[in-house]
């Protein structure tokens, strides 16, 4: 029993956590290096990832207004304060309508160079892939009357050197021929 008493330091339950020693961060990195470390205790626990923190946007503007503040002498004032905090929220609404506009527009910009950026990229391409075929088909229109040429050529040789061939082959065969050719160095 004596064993269950005192696993801590400490007389009481059996078992449990282990006591770690209080250490406070005194640097950013340090902190990130507590956190990890708290996080790699346990593996198998899923790490807390916060959500996006939502766009701010103004309270719309009132659909009918109740109390409406007129220039007459017998105005409170408290009035003054009322007004002032009205005509703070709709400079404020009418300030994140044009920095929407104004993303709006910025975002239009940058679809339509994108847009461009492609046409003009797909443009030369195409302009490439032309110089590419032209040159292919060039080099196979040689290529042809290369084999024509040759063609020609042996039929014209065929024909009037038939006789020397012949001979030519009998001297050939009567010649030893080796069945394979040593390196030279």
């Amino acid at each position: 029993m004596a064993a269950h008493t005192e696993k801590n330091g400490k007389a009481g339950k059996p078992g449990g956590k282990e006591a770690q020693p209080l250490i406070i961060a005194k640097t950013p990195a340090e902190e990130q290096r507590l956190k990890l470390e708290r996080l790699m205790r346990n593996p198998d626990k899923p790490a807390p990832i916060p959500d996006r923190p939502k766009e701010w946007n103004p309270r719309a503007p009132p659909e009918f207004v109740r109390d409406v503040m007129g220039s007459s002498a017998g105005a409170g004032s408290g009035e003054f304060h009322v007004y002032r905090h009205l005509r703070r929220r709709e400079y404020q609404r009418q300030d994140f309508l044009d920095a929407m506009s104004e993303k709006q527009k910025k975002d239009q910009e940058y679809l339509d160079k994108v847009e461009s950026n492609q046409l003009n990229a797909e443009e030369r391409t195409a302009k490439r892939r032309k110089k590419r075929e032209k040159l292919k088909q060039k080099k196979l229109m040689a290529k042809k009357a290369k084999q024509d040429a040759k063609k020609t050529d042996d039929a014209d040789k065929s024909s009037s050197s038939s006789e020397d061939e012949d001979e030519e082959r009998e001297a050939d065969d009567d010649a030893e021929v080796p069945s394979f050719v040593m390196g030279r160095k």
